[in-house]
């Protein structure tokens, strides 16, 4: 058979029948794999996907996870990063490719891992969350504690017991996961949901949190090593006590916390004094406070008694001065009625002259001063008057200058159609549609010829008019 047969019985592909074949088979051959490597070009879109390459050494593979699947991840890529992706194969017709659109994301190992913590470590350090400057001092003796952990654990058995042993406080427990995609979001609800409640609430506000969780490997932990967590447990105004694992694990959120324990059970402890202790404390001081007080009270009365012995008696030493009072007492009564005398006296002519003089001045000095307020009176009333006009004037420049009227008598129109709305582009106006043009001097109705839809109420290339309407073009 020659070339040009064989090439008349190949079948004929439109290039969408092409690439749906394509897709088909890529999608049927992949159904589901892993694929490992490093992120690459990584873009959050506004829209809530994200989009990004996996690159080896030798190829690189797009990737897309979209927004619902996003929302779900327990590991969010990150530039750099090397991870493996779980999904499925697939082809983009638009730009010719194939992609896998990712459904879930695993950390290569161990030292990846670690890589992203020490990284996220750094951020958050340059911040200054974990600045010692701000990390606030843990209360005495709570009267409330807030405890946030699972309800089942054994974390919780052992607070409540330690607590109790100690020093017995009303405690709330706010039950969250401690591992696992729902535990970093509901760790960091809870911190800031009791850190929401007020004073005087029907719930009591928590004088102090504790955040607790037992030993385990460092995926177990990964929720509180969670950015979301730590900025939770940064913004706590409640003074807070990081418990999670055991003395050697470390997450982030021991770095943020204003006290770390090395366990749950010490995490009580630190909560809480002994209450044995504490009442011994308390009588010992009473005691020591009563013999200081019967001591210090002792010496003082003997200190009393010695300057009493010393002291002249009181007959003696207020004689002199009784006399002197008396002696005095009775000068006074004359000296009073005497300078009362004199002063009426004086007064009385003073008086007298007061009227005289006083009266007549007072009448010329107020007519002066109301001539004098009347005049300026008048001048401030003028001048304001005048600075008020000139301001209307201006103004008024100003608005007619920016007034569209002033466009209107250049020789611009509106241009408005049949539905009121303005036309602003000649794309938006219709073939045979109805024009209303607003020229300076009021109002003319028009049709229009060609437009950007298909010609329905007026020939094309033709203007339709009606008496007494003008043309738009």
């Amino acid at each position: 058979m020659s070339e040009p047969a064989r090439q008349a019985n190949l079948p004929e592909f439109s290039v969408s029948e092409l690439s749906s074949a394509l897709k088909r088979t890529v999608e049927g051959a992949f159904p589901f794999v892993r694929v490992r490597g490093e992120i690459s070009g990584l873009k959050n879109h506004s829209s809530g996907h994200i989009y990004f390459d996996l690159k080896d050494d030798k190829a690189v593979l797009n990737a897309v996870i979209w927004r619902g699947a996003a929302q779900t991840l327990r590991v969010k890529p990150q530039q750099g990063l090397e991870v493996v992706c779980t999904g499925r194969i697939s082809t983009y017709s638009g730009s010719s490719r194939y992609q896998i659109i990712v459904e879930q994301v695993e950390l290569a190992g161990i030292g990846a891992l670690m890589a992203l913590l020490e990284a996220r470590k750094k951020m958050l350090a340059a911040e200054g969350l974990f600045a010692e400057s701000r990390k606030k001092k843990l209360p005495f003796l709570p009267d409330v504690i807030g405890v946030i952990t699972s309800p089942t654990g054994a974390v919780i058995r052992d607070i409540m017991h330690r607590l109790n042993e100690r020093f017995p406080r009303r405690m709330l427990l706010w039950p969250v996961a401690v591992q696992g995609e729902r535990a970093a979001a509901e760790v960091a609800n809870a911190i800031r949901g009791f850190n929401q409640m007020r004073p005087g609430g029907p719930i009591p506000r928590p004088d102090l949190l504790i955040v607790a969780r037992g030993g385990g490997s460092i995926e177990d932990l990964m929720a509180f090593n969670e950015e979301i967590v730590v900025r939770a447990a940064a913004e706590s105004e409640i003074p807070l006590i990081s418990a999670v694992g055991h003395e050697t694990d470390t997450t982030l959120i021991d770095f943020v916390a204003d006290r770390r324990a090395p366990t749950p059970t010490a995490a009580a402890e630190m909560a809480v004094p002994v209450r044995t202790e504490l009442l011994a404390q308390t009588l010992d001081l009473e005691r020591r406070g009563l013999r200081c007080f019967s001591r210090s009270l002792t010496e003082r009365r003997k200190h009393l008694l010695a300057l009493a012995r010393a002291l002249p008696r009181a007959d003696s030493l207020f004689a002199q001065p009784r006399q002197r009072f008396d002696r005095a007492a009775d000068s006074l009564a004359n000296a009073l009625r005497s300078n009362l005398q004199e002063h009426r006296r004086a007064f009385i002519e003073a008086a007298a002259l007061i009227r005289e003089a006083s009266v007549a001045r007072r009448i010329d000095t107020g007519k002066e001063r109301t001539n004098a307020l009347a005049h300026r009176l008048d001048r401030s009333f003028r001048a304001g008057l005048s600075e008020l006009w000139n301001r209307t004037n201006s103004v008024s420049r100003v608005l007619e200058t920016v007034s569209h009227n002033s466009v209107l008598e250049r020789g611009f129109a509106f241009v408005r159609g049949a539905d009121g709305v303005i036309r602003r582009r000649a794309a938006q106006i219709v073939a045979g549609e109805r024009l209303t043009l607003t020229f300076a001097d009021g109002p003319a109705n028009a049709y229009a010829e060609g437009g950007s839809a298909e010609p329905g109420t007026a020939p094309k290339g033709k203007t339709r008019k009606r008496e007494g309407q003008g043309n738009l073009f």
